[in-house]
């Protein structure tokens, strides 16, 4: 009897060690990646490590962000917050400086909050991360003395690590191993010989991507962190090729989503439960033990990593400011909403004409000139490419590209209606004025400058 007794309590006391020990926390992000690319996700690139980890944990299908530029996207993921809300809307810009981020949360719970490689946040007050940058890739010997230093006895670490790839100009990988002419494109992009180039190298650039997530992940196995770490793998916002980055299609909106955490996601589990970056910040202070924030837009997916819910949010919203941006249109203000079956676009500066750096690389320009031939459908994508009607709405059901506008129909005006009153609500509650917030970017990113320069 006694023995038993004994045997219990050890068992009992380790069970409560386990509940102890907080998870690590790593968020790996790509930049510039179409999430159908990937190859978990049908994709032509080939990415073995995203892959591998998508059968060792769980892999999300609607995983989305709030706005389709990078540094919008980055203050987006760390402060739990909505563009808007956070000053952050315009890219090149900055935080309030009374927002706090996922640093000022985890801290107090005993975490070493850090990050490296890509920053393209502001102000340092408001993201005081351990380490800051440090490069436009991740720090590899960074990772492994952080990995070290806990292995060891140290405090658990949730770590940011910020890849460039694969952002223009796309320079990294074996390109070879993509020939121009066995490329698929969409059927969204003009198929001319530059294109199929520049395709060919950024999927080289994906493959590149991943070898920096298998090395991070292989560095987690060398220190004995695997187990009790939770490996978080995302795309960001869309590639830089049309109707992806700088537009609120979910070419441009929404993300790969891979999540390993052994023993607490199932392995294999695949998710269609609606979840955003917003989210990211208040699911890891929830895995960290943490209570949730007051004032957050996000609100953690736990649950369904868990497996105990199926669902997590039923509409998701997207802003885009074109103002401000490098050869942005003067004012092209895009607002979207979208719940599982349909998706509505308002642009809100639809009688100007849409452009944006895209519209100045030679792939674009490639475009251009094979529409002036009287390519029929050169001539149709680029001028959808920049003209928009007022409204867009698409049945993702049907159309998950996006290419059949069923706005104004009849027997979608309840659906539309339903979803702009939807979109409305968010605004108003964003503190978001359309083409009044538009017009603001530009003093966002003159105080962004200010605050540099002093």
């Amino acid at each position: 009897m006694k023995r038993t007794l004994t045997i219990l309590f050890i068992i009992f006391s380790f069970a409560q060690l386990q509940a102890a020990i907080k998870p690590n926390l790593v968020f790996i992000i790509a930049d510039d990646c179409t999430f159908r690319d990937i190859g978990c996700y049908g994709g032509q690139a080939r990415t073995p490590n995203i892959d591998r980890l998508a059968k060792q944990g769980m892999r999300f299908t609607r995983c989305f962000q709030a706005a389709p530029m990078c540094s919008p996207t980055r203050h987006n993921i760390y402060t739990g917050l909505y563009p808007v809300k956070s000053g952050a809307w315009p890219n090149h810009t900055r935080a309030y400086p009374h927002i706090r981020s996922i640093v000022h949360y985890l801290r107090p719970l005993g975490y070493r909050v850090t990050q490296t490689g890509k920053t393209h946040i502001n102000p340092p007050d408001v993201f005081p991360f351990e380490n800051f940058g440090g490069g436009k890739n991740p720090d590899m010997k960074y990772v492994d003395r952080l990995f070290a230093e806990t292995a060891k006895g140290g405090k658990p670490f949730c770590l940011f690590a910020c890849s460039n790839e694969p952002h223009s100009p796309w320079n990294k990988g074996d390109a070879s191993v993509y020939p121009p002419a066995k490329v698929k494109l969409p059927p969204y992009i003009v198929d001319t010989s530059r294109v199929r180039l520049d395709f060919s190298k950024y999927l080289a650039e994906i493959t590149y991507f991943d070898s920096q997530v298998g090395t991070i992940v292989g560095l987690l196995a060398k220190h004995g962190l695997s187990d009790n770490t939770l490996v978080m793998v995302v795309s960001e916002q869309g590639n830089a090729f049309p109707f992806a980055k700088w537009t609120c299609y979910d070419h441009g909106l929404q993300s790969a989503m891979v999540v390993r955490w052994p023993g607490r996601v199932k392995a294999g589990a695949v998710s269609d439960a609606m979840v955003e970056y917003v989210d990211v910040t208040p699911t890891f202070i929830d895995a960290a033990g943490g209570k949730p924030v007051a004032g957050l837009d996000g609100k953690s997916f736990l649950p369904v990593l868990s497996g105990k819910a199926k669902r997590h949010k039923d509409y998701v919203f997207g802003i885009m400011t074109t103002r401000g941006i490098n050869n942005g249109t003067e004012a092209f203000a895009i607002r979207s909403v979208r719940d599982k079956r349909y998706k509505l676009i308002l642009n809100l500066n639809h009688e100007s004409r849409f452009t944006n750096a895209c519209t100045k690389m030679p792939l674009f320009r490639s475009m251009v000139a094979k529409a002036e031939t009287g390519d029929p459908l050169a001539k149709r994508l680029v001028h959808a490419y920049h003209h928009r009607p007022a409204v867009e709405l698409f049945d993702m059901a049907v159309d998950p590209l996006e290419m059949n506008n069923l706005a104004g129909q009849p027997n979608t005006q309840k659906t539309e209606a339903r979803l702009r009153q939807e979109l409305a609500a968010w605004m108003t509650a964003q503190g978001d004025q359309g083409v009044a917030t538009e017009m603001k970017a530009l003093k966002r990113q003159r105080a962004s400058k200010a605050r540099k320069k002093d």
